[in-house]
């Protein structure tokens, strides 16, 4: 087991950091991309290991879509294979086949695929069949326990004889990754329909055009986290907007609270520290992916915290509730459910000179303890996890003047 080591830095000067691109955006515009035939011209795709997945499968088009441990690509293709009549085998890590496509795999064959579990009900491996002709164009799907499997019926639904009319059942979570899908669908020449938890889409066609995508927010959280609980610095993220259509642009409202000011500038934001005035309650139930690194935020500047909108952490990568209750630990922090989906965080009591984080093969676990190194000296453990979204993270931490040690 690979470790990488952060020796502890409390201060640097004006940094600039070249973000990654949007994961979430790159892998909504290769799908719409595939529906007309690659006709657009599509610039700064993210290097992210799960969007390079969904490159060469759309790109080499195999028998056997085999998406790695990437949730995003596996919903996105299961429904693209199902309603463009493909036959094809989806499959992935064993981790990836624990994690549930069954509310997916239900409104696909009510539409119309014919589709088949090769292991488990309810969980990949699966094989697409066929598409035996549109039988539905009005369903219902639980909003609360993943936007991808709405995003993923959204983006074929134009293609569909019929359309599609989508009735979102129960609280809805994430609606601003529905949004980005939405918008980007109009983008691309997509009408639509979204009031309240009805969202209609008529029978239409994309349009071919150009489109660059933005850096990523998610990734741009760590960077607030750490200006949050360095002693100085000031950071420059290039490549973000103000009006994004990324849900973890909320990002800029959670660090105003906790010591982190926002400039928005051309070519990007620019991050000043300020006072700290306290994250009393977040509902994180439309930026689930923000959790992590606001929480141990809030552990490292002392604020006592209540946490809404966790539920799907426990279905991403791992269970991030689990992995953070564990890892929070080692720094005599907690994360509490006191009562059913509300979780208290106590931050951080006494600091060992050395925390060992362990990464539970989840991306955001190791990025999101990276500013713990301004307290002590951090071991963090498989640090190429971060593959899945930053290839480039751990290069981007040494423009602080640090030179991480990597070793076994």
């Amino acid at each position: 087991m690979k470790t990488i080591e952060l020796p502890l830095k409390n201060a640097f000067g004006k940094i600039r950091i070249p973000l990654p691109s949007s994961k979430s955006e790159s892998n909504r515009v290769l799908i719409i991309d595939a529906l007309t035939k690659g006709k657009n011209i599509l610039s700064n795709l993210a290097e992210a290991r799960d969007t390079q997945t969904m490159i060469r499968l759309l790109n080499m088009d195999p028998e056997v879509y085999d998406v790695l441990d990437a949730g995003t690509t596996m919903r996105f293709l299961t429904a693209y294979a199902a309603l463009n009549g493909k036959i094809k085998t989806l499959t992935g890590t064993p981790r990836m086949c624990e994690r549930p496509i069954g509310i997916l795999v239900d409104a696909l064959r009510e539409i119309g695929a014919e589709i088949e579990y090769l292991g488990k009900e309810g969980y990949p491996p699966l094989r697409v069949k066929g598409f035996e002709g549109q039988k539905a164009t009005e369903i219902s799907i639980r909003g609360d326990v993943s936007s991808q499997y709405i995003s993923a019926l959204l983006m074929n639904a134009p293609l569909l004889p019929q359309g599609l009319t989508l009735n979102l059942t129960g609280k809805v979570g994430s609606v601003t990754y529905i949004t980005m899908t939405l918008e980007l669908m109009k983008a691309f020449g997509v009408a639509y329909s979204f009031e309240g938890n009805r969202i209609q889409i008529y029978p239409q066609s994309y349009q071919a055009t150009s489109f660059s995508v933005e850096s990523d927010w998610s990734g741009a959280s760590y960077w607030f986290s750490l200006l949050a609980v360095a002693g100085s610095g000031e950071l420059f993220l290039e490549g973000l907007k103000a009006d994004s259509l990324q849900g973890d642009a909320r990002i800029v409202e959670i660090m105003e609270q906790l010591g982190v000011k926002s400039t928005f500038e051309d070519g990007g934001v620019r991050l000043q520290k300020t006072e700290v005035l306290g994250l009393p309650s977040f509902d994180f139930a439309h930026c689930p992916d923000l959790a992590q690194t606001v929480a141990v935020t809030c552990a490292l500047t002392g604020q006592t915290s209540h946490f809404l909108g966790l539920e799907s952490l426990r279905i991403k990568e791992t269970d991030r509730i689990y992995a953070l209750q564990q890892e929070l630990a080692k720094i005599g922090a907690q994360l509490v459910e006191k009562e059913s989906d509300v979780f208290t965080l106590l931050p951080a009591r006494e600091i060992p000179e050395t925390v060992n984080i362990h990464t539970y093969d989840d991306h955001r676990m190791a990025m999101a303890f990276m500013p713990l190194m301004t307290r002590t000296r951090l071991k963090i453990e498989d640090p190429e996890v971060v593959n899945k979204s930053y290839p480039s993270f751990w290069k981007h931490c040494e423009l602080l003047g640090i030179q991480p040690l990597i070793g076994e």
